[in-house]
């Protein structure tokens, strides 16, 4: 199971083939009081508290798409496939995950773990909402499934819920079922003055996004309907979706506010910031080069105060340590440490690092 899987950790990586393998693994690290932490492309390791790991377990090896039916709108796959390749395989039959639009490297368990939802999140709803059922192999050596592989499941014991932003605490994503979307006949990029007004005037387009250097709606339907619903806002068009670019800088974060406070949030930001604040929603991503404390203090207790949130999403070390990833530890957090210890009891799967030190 060794593999060559680069990280930046000087431990032994382990590249399992099969969910049993991965058990067996975490099993054998509890056994030795080792801490283990899961490795998929990387892509969203600057979320919560920092893991010092004995060892590194990898979901290259586990890439394989195990069921797909497209006139189901369905797919079993792999933790360890990557976006870029489950969309390519879907788009023959012109479906989609609605899965993160701008991150093709990012591997399906990386972000379902994580939680993060694409751009289409205000016409799809969040990334939980399509995972119908996840395979864990757990912090004791166990291997759980919960949900179905029907898009109406109400049977047994949330567990795709559970999973979806636990960061591991739960155990190693194996593999999960998607509900897929058909894509549609149409779509358009329309440049926009005001978000909130073309929020207002369009029928559930897919995303009405601001950035820092303008700002977009993005439409689809049939091509009458794209036709009626630019003409609605006006203003010079163009075919397809033209997604922009996650913000890039040395430092970034997400801050999660109520939907209607996102452009007076987005306002705060420095001008020298990257951002894409995604209106109806409710979150802005935003990058930098250099950290402002006293700024990040004041943008997170402002968030706080209505009920949201600011997240470190990646930067050194040392912010980190002064300044924290999550903030407040939210409520319920006994309830969290129950669950958990159901799951991995000797905290083996990436000790510490959700809210609290959990």
């Amino acid at each position: 199971m060794t593999a060559a899987v680069e990280t930046p950790f000087k431990v032994p990586t382990l590249a399992p083939d099969t969910p049993e393998e991965v058990a067996a693994a975490l099993d054998a690290a509890g056994e030795e009081n080792k801490s283990v932490l899961v490795w998929g492309a990387g892509r969203h390791q600057g979320y919560g508290h920092r893991v010092e790991p004995s060892q590194v377990v990898s979901t290259a090896r586990l890439d394989r798409v195990i069921a797909y039916e497209p006139e189901d709108l369905t797919l079993v796959v792999e933790a360890g496939a990557t976006l870029g390749e489950v969309e390519d395989l879907l788009a023959k039959d012109r479906r989609t995950t609605a899965l993160p639009e701008s991150e093709p490297n990012a591997t399906v368990g990386g972000v379902i773990a994580s939680g993060i939802s694409g751009y289409r999140r205000h016409r799809y709803g969040p990334t939980r909402d399509r995972v119908l059922e996840v395979t864990l192999a757990t912090g004791d050596g166990r291997i759980v499934k919960g949900g179905g592989r029907v898009v109406k499941n109400v049977t047994g014991y949330d567990l795709p819920r559970l999973a979806t932003g636990s960061l591991g605490s739960l155990g190693v994503i194996t593999s999960v079922c998607l509900k897929l979307w058909p894509l549609a006949e149409a779509t358009a990029t329309v440049p926009i003055d005001d978000p909130a007004q073309a929020l207002h005037q369009l029928y559930r387009p897919l995303a009405v996004l601001r950035t820092d250097h303008g700002s977009y709606a993005f439409i689809q339907g049939t091509g009458a309907e794209v036709d009626s619903q630019v003409a609605r806002i006006g203003g010079a068009w163009g075919a397809g979706l033209d997604w922009p670019d996650p913000p890039a800088g040395e430092l970034s974060i997400s801050i999660r506010v109520p939907p209607a406070l996102t452009g007076s949030f987005a306002d705060r930001l420095p001008s020298d910031w990257r951002y894409v604040a995604q209106y109806g929603v409710g979150e802005i991503h935003a990058a930098f080069a250099e950290a402002d404390v006293p700024l990040l203090e004041r943008l997170r207790s402002k968030a706080e105060a209505v009920g949201g949130a600011l997240v470190l999403a990646g930067g050194p070390d040392s912010l980190y340590e002064t300044f924290g990833p999550w903030g407040s530890p939210p409520a319920g957090l006994s309830i969290q440490r129950r669950l958990i210890a159901g799951f991995d009891p000797r905290r083996v799967v990436n000790p510490g690092r959700m809210p609290g030190g959990l």
